[in-house]
């Protein structure tokens, strides 16, 4: 997609991005639930993330994220591992 390789290449991103129009892994993962705004229900994507090993098991689930913070916390996560790695 020209969209995802203009974002990568912008923020120098070395590693594959997902495409999901279908909503399958989306719904695989959970990650679209039922939110609330302005007193509407609707069927909304959760910012969520997912430590994903190289042996492609999961190994933390975040199911909520805040955009602010966030990205630290996983990078302290992903320092505990190799501290004690």
């Amino acid at each position: 997609m020209e969209t995802q390789s203009k974002f990568k290449a912008k923020y120098k991103i070395n590693f594959s991005l997902l495409s999901d129009p279908e909503f399958q892994a989306i719904d695989a993962y959970g990650a679209r639930r039922m939110k609330s705004f302005l007193g509407k229900s609707f069927l909304g994507i959760v910012r969520s993330t997912f430590w994903i090993g190289p042996d492609g098991k999961i190994r933390k689930v975040w199911p909520t994220a805040s955009s602010k913070g966030h990205a630290t916390e996983v990078l302290e996560a992903l320092k505990e591992l190799k501290a004690a790695g």
